[in-house]
């Protein structure tokens, strides 16, 4: 994120305070994201789509 990037929120009413948070969660969410990555965590099982009844297969 550049000074250009930031101009162009100012511009559609973001302020320093609203840019800040945005920053800082974003960075969070990528943090959270190469953590996760890293300690070679997988998705929850429930969050693994699963075929339509009668659809799997057998």
């Amino acid at each position: 994120m550049g000074a250009e990037d930031v101009e162009r929120l100012r511009q559609v009413g973001f302020d320093d305070v609203a840019i800040h948070d945005a920053v800082q969660v974003v960075a969070l969410f990528a943090y959270y994201n190469r953590l996760a990555e890293g300690l070679g965590l997988g998705d929850e099982p429930e969050w693994i789509e699963k075929p339509p009844d009668g659809e799997d297969g057998d």
